[in-house]
């Protein structure tokens, strides 16, 4: 499961995901891309689950670059504990992602077998994904 090495002693208050992106748009380093359509809060086990079905069906060919980590700490009290007395303690890890990002990158592999991988990934999400190909150096021209 991934999860920050260390952070500071506060636990975060959660983070907004409404809006647009305002980075990771635009391809990194793959050729195929699986972008985000809405956002949400995506768990760091759907993010480990959708690499290991990409990874699988690719048969550990070509490559595959996961372009969001899970930063923000969402916490939860124990069951049957009464309110107040204070925040609970961290339960679970998230990655904030936006409409428009790009969640993963993948190249080394043919079209049809980047898209089949991609559409196995995106059905371990929680967030409505689109395949995208980069185009010459046009990025927005694969979303359209």
């Amino acid at each position: 499961m991934l999860m920050p090495k260390r952070t500071k002693f506060r636990r975060p208050h959660g983070v907004s995901y409404e809006g647009h992106a305002k980075g990771g748009t635009d391809f990194a380093f793959g050729v195929y891309g699986l972008v985000a359509l809405e956002g949400a809060w995506v768990p760091s086990r759907a993010i480990e689950a959708s690499r290991v079905a990409m990874t699988r069906f690719m048969k550990r060919e070509g490559q595959v670059w996961t372009k969001i980590f899970p930063h923000l700490a969402k916490t939860k009290k124990p069951m049957e504990v009464r309110m107040g007395s204070g925040k609970g303690a961290p339960d679970d890890w998230v990655a904030v992602v936006k409409e428009g990002l790009i969640l993963f990158e993948i190249d080394g592999v043919s079209e049809a077998i980047a898209k089949e991988a991609l559409r196995l990934a995106s059905h371990k999400l929680p967030v409505k994904t689109k395949f995208i190909k980069k185009e010459n150096g046009d990025v927005d021209a694969a979303r359209e």
